[in-house]
Formats: structure tokens, sequence, C-alpha cells
């Protein structure tokens, strides 16, 4: 008796909308139900009055009885009938489709707002924290961030000359096969002078060469970078890249390496590029092996294996 008021239950407004056009439906059925049993009823009473009770029964109209003439035309009207109700009247009607695809539409852009507005808020979030992130961790150095031992790959005289007027100043053999053996399959890294100094690019090497210059030309397959640093990053892939001159790049390189495969020729030269001195408190010599001259080598040489204490 003082209990809460009995809610009345509540139709969704599209469910309501389902039901009324049901309705809808229902009734174009039943008339045209009443049109078929209309036109079967007057098919027969035309018959009738033509044939039984004789009116009109000497009109025609091309020989053609004038009920005949009467059904066709009805038939054709049925069959138009026919036509609405099933075809251009649809289930629930084309301005019902249409209202519902307008729905459709207007969901999916909201869905497709929200989303974005999510999206913009996230990219704000990352932004920040990236800049964040820049800005409190402490940028690392090539040492720390290469994943693969760097070799470098030299040829020195016993006062450490290396070339002169860019090129070799002297000629052995095995050391050239030596290179070849242990650069072969491996990223090469050098300078671009030292690059200029091969007629052409060394078959089975992945060439990079750092150069200053914005715009230098190179043969389809050479990497060009800019720096060190960039160079090692372009042979993250290969587990042993190797640096292989000039000067200037053995001396950037040689605090960050992880070996050096040195062919000591003993002899002093003069020369115009130089590989740095080797500090014995930070590298290990771990192998070496001596080669007199002979009728294919001019010099004495030693190769030397160094590797980082």
């Amino acid at each position: 008796m003082f209990g809460k008021k009995k809610q009345q239950p509540q139709i969704d407004k599209e469910q309501l909308e389902l039901i009324e056009n049901a309705q809808k439906r229902i009734k174009q059925k039943k008339r045209l139900y009443a049109h078929f049993v209309l036109f079967l009823i007057g098919c027969v009473l035309l018959i009738v009055a033509n044939t039984v009770l004789g009116i009109g029964k000497d009109f025609t109209i091309a020989g053609i009885n004038w009920f005949v003439y009467a059904i066709l035309i009805w038939l054709f009207l049925f069959i138009y009938h026919l036509f609405n109700v099933f075809i251009t009247h649809k289930f629930m009607g084309k301005a019902w489709e249409q209202k519902q695809l307008e729905k459709l539409v207007a969901k999916q852009q909201a869905r497709i707002d929200t989303l974005k507005e999510g999206l913009k808020k996230e990219e704000e979030l990352q932004a920040k924290s990236e800049v964040f992130d820049e800005m409190n961790t402490p940028k690392p150095n090539l040492k720390t961030t290469k994943n693969s031992q760097l070799t470098i790959i030299v040829a020195a005289a016993e006062n450490n000359a290396i070339g002169k007027g860019n090129q070799l100043i002297w000629h052995l053999g095995d050391d050239l096969k030596r290179f070849k053996a242990l650069t072969s399959g491996h990223h090469i890294i050098m300078g671009r002078k030292t690059f200029e100094s091969f007629p052409k690019p060394l078959p089975n090497r992945t060439h990079v060469v750092i150069t200053r210059q914005t715009d230098y030309k190179v043969p389809l397959g050479v990497i060009v970078v800019n720096s060190l640093e960039d160079a090692i990053d372009a042979s993250r892939g290969d587990k042993q890249p190797f640096i292989i001159g000039g000067g200037e790049i053995y001396k950037q390189a040689l605090p960050i390496a992880d070996k050096i495969e040195l062919t000591r020729v003993h002899e002093s030269f003069e020369a115009d590029a130089f590989f740095p001195e080797i500090d014995p408190k930070v590298w290990k010599e771990t192998h070496n092996t001596f080669h007199q001259k002979d009728a294919n080598h001019d010099y004495e040489f030693s190769f030397i294996t160094y590797e980082r204490m």
C-alpha cells in the first residue's frame, strides 16, 4: 500500500520503431491480399455480366470482348500493387533504412572523434615523456651502445707509418690475403680518402664510408654516413665490423675498439698518415706470427693480434 510506485516497463525507441514498422508491413500485406480476392471476384463478375447477363455482349475491341481488357487493366493494377509492397516498400522502408544509416554513420564518427582525442592526448604525453627522458638521461657513448666486436685492421711500420699520398707504401702479398680472409663477409668502415684509394669496391664486403660531404656519390650498395657513430650503427647487424682506415678514423676508433689485427712491417718509412701508439696498459698481445722477407716480400713483418684488457 505504501510501497514504491511500480515502474512502468519502458520500450526502447528502436524496438518501438521496429514494432510500428512491422505493424505497418502487416497492413500492407492485408491490403494486398484483399486486393487479390477482390480482383478474383471482380473477374468472375465481369465474365458473368458479359456472358450470362449479356451486358456489353456486342461491344468488342479489335474482335476481343471488352471484359478481357478490363481484366487485363485490373491485373496490371494488382501487379503494380504487388511490386510496391515487395519491391518498392521493403520491410522497413527506404526512409527507415536511410535513417538507420545516418544513425550508424553518426555513431562511427563519434567513435572516431573519441579515438582521435585519445590518440592526441597519448601523443602529447609520449612527447613530454620523450623530452623528459632526453633531458634527464645521459647520452650513451659508442662503447656502451655497440653490441658487436669492433676490430681495427691495419698494416703499420715500426714508426707507425701507414701510407703516403693516399697509397700504401709497401706491397705484401700475404698481408693482402690476410686482410681479405678476415674482412670477407663483414662491414668495413673507412674514411672517404681510403675508399677513393680503391679502384672499385672490394667484393663480398659491405662498405661504410664516413664523409662530411652531403652529396657524396657512391656505387650501389655502399653506405655513406657522416660520423663513426653512424658507421657503427649502420654495421649493427654485423658481429665483427672492421675499421680499415685512414689515420683519423683509426684515431677515433682506437678508444672504443675491442680488437686490433696489426701487420707490423719491420722497417721505418716516410709517410703522411700514421697509426696511433698502442698503449700496452690498455692492449694485450694475444697472437704474434713472424714472416721473414722473401722473393715475394721485400720486408720482414709480423701478424699481431691485440685485445682490450
